[in-house]
């Protein structure tokens, strides 16, 4: 499996080859990648019966509990048939829909990185690696989106895009990271088998909401719904790949998963219940005042997305079963759509539903394929939507609690999604041709044949859905419970409540969609609540997160190199400081301390002296020679203490650093005024506090035990592994010989900046 995520990476890095060598050819070539990884994992379709999984281990970094472990179920099986399946049907369409575009080869290695992401997703055993491809999602999203980059809005929806989302793969990183302090373990699998551990932990409500924010995020949930319609502004694949059939769902994913290990908990139940049953209805309503199409289909899927994370809210058999039935449903008929609209802006040049009608005389093949997905989404019998709309009546109808409304909301939605699907799949192709359709033709097979595809597809399973039920299903089931179920899947149910409702949404739904037209009054109108929306209150924080930065960054990085000294030394006063106030302990022996010799006792008084005179003196070579002289004092102390080597080694640096200064200040202005009184006061109390502070801690330092084990370390090994006998030496060029290296090389990067800038002409008027 392990090969079957890095191909797509593979790919899309070989991308300047494909396009040089085969430039006709390869956008074929990348269409046979999706096609051949659907046909690997529907081979092992037998493997995951049950509940039973495949697990392949790839150890990455053991130290950490990392690895690269993929563990394909009936959940992980589901997602990967649907990344590789339509993600092949996106990729054929593709090579037609960008035909001629200069940066087809760009776009489908980004395609391919994001399927090779979606895999890791979806096949991770390991919460981090999880969390690498979650993060690799939003950031091959976020290219893919802004794909028609020289258009603002496309870069302002795939900043938004990736803002959103990447924000919640943070938050969520940070629940990873709790959930394998508490278990000791990154594993879903070695987690599956422990799931109470994480439950009866006091941090469990937490690390819910930091799980909940990642998938929300992702998911489109309330009230993070908003990229999601500002997406579309990405080409149509993209559209259909990412927002109806993968991406998207990569939050259901995540719930799914983690609903064996944190689920089943009111906390779990009803969070999930609410946020989806809020998102499911908002949503829905909002697709009935749009008028482009896309817009249509975005709000639509945020609706089917609400009803995922409802249904797993539910946590029943039957939600979960509707849970998983409704992710097949919804990736095929909403992906049909996504392509017909496709297909039509690219044949008539618009996508507003009010000014579409007639293109089946254009266009039969389409037409066929929009009223599939159409009636496919409305839940009409023989459909495979229809199994999944009485599924999850039936799951809303057995609630032990709040049943009646559910219910009703369950319906509401269904109602209000019929109308959507009606619109996008039957109203652009029914009546005359209208004005904007009068240049359509039929398009080429690149482009219908995969929507007729997922139509097929819709219709067999409906009408026989034992070709799922077993093979497919189930597992899926299996998967998000935690336990093998033992149910089953049937076209007819009898006459009951369930099939009332049914009925009734078709019969309401139908009746709406006549009598509700779409039009851009009612999108207008609107626009008068848009003051209040998610979005415009985040568009508001995030200016006023914008004003703090500008004032903080005035006030802390002015450009003044002494104000950023004092910064640091007030942070670290306040933060040593407070380690000192909550306990210290400091202990001396004064019969341990020896005698202070004359030498010692001169050395220090030229120490002290020196300083006074940096403080005191209007010369600044004179306060930079003096420092030279406490660096030289200090060397003094390294000869007295037998340490040679040392003493010569500071010698050379203070030599260095004091040439350095002097030619450093040599071009530099001269002071206008020197620092006034209160000012060199200030300085002085900080330095006094700070250096009072260092004092401390470097006596309580002394009080704790001291670790040798890396002293020894080098003491033993310093002759015998580098042949050298001071082991300061050896330490600085063999054990840690890069670290000084790079350390060199950065200060030699310095000194040329530093060059540079002294004979940069900032100011060539001035100089002339």
């Amino acid at each position: 499996m392990i090969l079957a995520v890095l191909l797509g990476f593979i790919f899309a890095l070989l991308t300047p080859l494909w396009n040089r060598v085969f430039p006709k050819a390869f956008p074929f070539l990348f269409s046979a990648l999706p096609i051949l990884l659907f046909v690997f994992f529907a081979i092992k379709l037998e493997g995951i019966q049950g509940t039973n999984f495949i697990i392949e281990k790839n150890s990455w970094i053991p130290q950490l509990g990392i690895d690269l472990n993929f563990r394909l179920d009936g959940l992980s099986m589901l997602f990967s048939l649907m990344i590789t399946g339509i993600g092949a049907l996106v990729f054929v369409y593709t090579s037609y829909y960008l035909k001629g575009h200069i940066y087809l080869d760009r776009f489908y290695a980004y395609l391919s990185m994001f399927m090779a992401s979606m895999l890791g997703v979806v096949l991770s055993d390991n919460l981090i690696t999880l969390f690498i491809f979650w993060e690799l999602t939003s950031i091959s999203s976020f290219f893919l989106i802004g794909f028609n980059n020289e258009e603002k809005a496309s870069r302002k929806s795939a900043m938004t895009a990736l803002g959103i989302t990447g924000f919640g793969g943070l938050v969520m990183l940070a629940g990873f990271v709790w959930i394998g302090s508490i278990s000791g373990t990154y594993s879903l699998t070695e987690l599956m088998n422990q799931p109470e551990v994480l439950k009866i932990n006091p941090g469990y409500v937490w690390i819910l909401i930091l799980l909940f924010t990642g998938a929300f995020t992702k998911s489109a949930q309330f009230p993070f719904h908003f990229w999601l319609p500002g997406a579309m502004k990405a080409p149509t694949p993209v559209s259909t790949y990412l927002h109806s059939a993968t991406m998207v769902k990569a939050g259901i994913f995540l719930l799914a998963r983690f609903s064996p290990i944190l689920g089943n908990s009111l906390e779990w139940n009803w969070t999930l219940t609410i946020i989806g049953a809020i998102t499911m209805t908002y949503a829905a309503i909002h697709s009935l005042f749009r008028t482009d199409l896309k817009s249509i289909l975005a709000y639509s899927t945020i609706s089917a997305l609400g009803i995922l994370v409802f249904l797993i809210g539910l946590g029943t058999e039957d939600a979960l079963l509707g849970a998983g039935l409704f992710i097949l449903t919804h990736a095929l008929y909403k992906a049909a759509l996504f392509l017909i609209t496709g297909i039509i802006d690219h044949e008539t040049g618009t996508r507003e539903v009010f000014k579409l009608s007639g293109l089946q005389h254009k266009m039969m093949p389409v037409a066929i394929a929009g009223y599939i997905a159409a009636l496919s989404s409305a839940g009409v019998p023989f459909f495979l939507g229809f199994l999944s709309k009485e599924v999850m009546y039936e799951a809303v109808l057995n609630l032990p609690q709040a049943a009646a409304l559910l219910t009703f909301l369950a319906v509401l939605t269904k109602i209000f999604l019929l109308v959507a699907g009606f619109w996008a799949g039957i109203k652009p192709f029914r009546g005359s041709v209208s004005d904007a359709a009068e240049s359509a033709k039929m398009p080429s097979p690149r482009l219908w044949i995969p929507t007729t595809l997922l139509g097929f597809l819709s219709i067999a399973f409906g009408v026989f859905p034992g070709l799922v039920e077993k093979s497919l299903i189930l597992p899926v089931l299996n998967s998000i419970a935690g336990y093998e179920v033992d149910t089953y899947l049937a076209l007819w149910h009898g006459f009951n409540l369930v099939l009332l409702l049914s009925i009734l949404t078709l019969v309401l739904g139908t009746g709406l969609y006549f009598y509700w037209k779409p039009s851009p009054e009612k999108f207008q109108a609107t626009t008068r609540f848009s003051s209040l929306s998610p979005e415009h209150l985040l568009a508001v924080l995030g200016k006023g997160f914008q004003s703090f930065a500008e004032r903080w960054t005035a006030f802390f990085q002015n450009g003044y190199l002494r104000n950023y000294v004092i910064t640091i030394l007030i942070f670290l006063s306040v933060l040593i400081g407070y380690r000192l106030f909550s306990g210290v302990y400091i202990y001396l022996d004064w019969n341990q301390i020896s005698e202070i010799t004359p030498s010692e006792f001169i050395v220090v008084s030229l120490m002290v002296t020196s300083i006074f005179f940096v403080v005191l003196s209007r010369s600044r070579t004179a306060a930079i020679v003096a420092l030279g002289v406490i660096g030289f004092a200090n060397c003094l102390f390294f000869l007295y203490y037998s340490a040679p080597d040392l003493a010569m080694t500071q010698f050379s640096i203070d030599t260095l650093t004091v040439l350095l200064f002097m030619l450093v200040l040599f071009k530099l202005p001269l002071n206008k005024t020197f620092s006034s009184p209160k000012i060199r006061i200030r300085d002085a109390i900080i330095s006094l506090f700070f250096g009072t502070l260092i004092a401390i801690l470097a006596l309580e330092v002394f009080e704790e035990p001291s670790v040798r084990e890396v002293s020894d370390y080098y003491a033993d090994n310093a002759y015998i592994l580098a042949k050298g006998r001071n082991v300061v030496n050896v330490i600085l060029v063999d054990f840690r010989g890069f670290d000084t290296m790079v350390e060199t090389v950065v200060l030699v990067i310095a000194a040329i900046g530093v060059f540079s800038l002294m004979y940069l002409n900032l100011n060539p008027i001035k100089k002339d």
